[in-house]
């Protein structure tokens, strides 16, 4: 089963929270590669997670551009 994000809770964001949580997993990423260099990390496993997500939200990010997906639309 999968913990990380699913692609039906990316599609309900903006793309600014689109944005975000790139930005947020891209960092997330870099720490733990760090850790992982610096033999601290303990689960090995987040890395492909994580790699994973990203490539979800560009994926998302990327049909959007397209129009194969849509953003939600404001709230009013």
């Amino acid at each position: 089963m999968a913990k990380g994000i699913t692609t039906d809770e990316l599609d309900k964001l903006t793309d600014v929270e689109l944005a975000a949580k790139l930005q947020e997993s891209k960092e997330e990423l870099f720490n733990l590669r760090f850790s992982a260099v610096t033999h601290r990390l303990e689960d090995s496993g987040r890395l492909k997670e994580v790699r994973r997500n990203i490539a979800r939200i560009y994926t998302i990010a990327r049909e959007r551009e397209l129009g194969i997906r849509t953003a939600p639309t404001a709230k009013k």
